[in-house]
């Protein structure tokens, strides 16, 4: 049962809300860009020694293009296998697996040495809902969402949380497909159509739509409006800047 007070400090959309499933990257934690520079290293490396043959696809790996198109919202190898093949033919299991592995080093190591901060209106957005007895689950792809949510000082935040260590092991499908956000909520005792996934990516609002969760929330940091236009094509019902903005406005000051 809600409490009543969900009411006084939740935005209209999330009123009826049971349970909440937040993707980690770019939701919760500002960690895209430290992902972004990791896929630049492992992949730079990869074409510098391994050229494509078609000289039209020799072009170095690119922030604002390769990540929303292959990289967003999957899991590792899935990102790895997607960048390779669209610079040429099937790159096969082996090799997509090395760069794979080869990602995860400068990736740690900068959140090691750097750290990662959570964006403020999701924390607060989170204490509301757990405040009004609405619980909250993190849901990434990522295998380092435990530690990057460590890091953040969030991870208390959270009941559930699947991260990509999990999606392995259960053998989860990757985004768009939507069994990570569906292991979630059925960890947090909810049943999709009572609860609401806010993600960033393409591929997991495309997931939310096919799981038919209540409210799929795209959070489009940026504020392009391509890209809004995008996310609510996939699937979002919404979409939002900060995750700040599903309070009460009273309940943002």
């Amino acid at each position: 049962m809600i409490a009543a007070r969900t009411h006084d400090v939740l935005a209209p959309e999330l009123r009826g809300i049971e349970a909440a499933v937040c993707d980690t990257d770019e939701v919760i934690t500002d960690s895209a860009k430290v992902h972004a520079a990791a896929w630049k290293t492992a992949f730079g490396t990869f074409l510098t020694e391994h050229p494509p043959e078609d000289p039209t696809r020799r072009r170095p790996f690119d922030y604002g293009d390769d990540c929303p198109r292959y990289v967003d919202g999957r899991s590792r190898p899935d990102g790895a296998a997607a960048i390779l093949t669209s610079r040429g033919p099937d790159p096969g299991s082996e090799t997509v697996g090395a760069v794979a592995a080869d990602k995860e080093p400068p990736f740690t190591e900068r959140i090691r040495e750097q750290g990662v901060e959570a964006y403020p209106g999701t924390v607060r957005l989170a204490r509301a809902l757990r405040a009004a007895g609405v619980p909250v689950a993190a849901a990434s792809a990522s295998r380092p969402a435990r530690e990057l949510l460590t890091r953040a000082g969030v991870l208390d935040l959270f009941e559930v949380l699947v991260d990509g260590g999990e999606a392995a092991r259960l053998a989860l499908a990757g985004k768009p497909q939507p069994d990570l956000l569906l292991e979630a909520a059925r960890r947090l005792g909810a049943e999709p159509a009572r609860a609401a996934v806010a993600e960033d990516a393409l591929a997991g609002v495309e997931a939310a739509r096919s799981a038919v969760f209540a409210l799929v929330v795209g959070v489009d940091r940026i504020v392009d409006p391509g890209r809004r236009d995008r996310l609510l094509r996939h699937g979002a019902d919404i979409v939002v800047h900060d995750l700040g903005e599903l309070l009460d406005e009273g309940a943002r000051r």
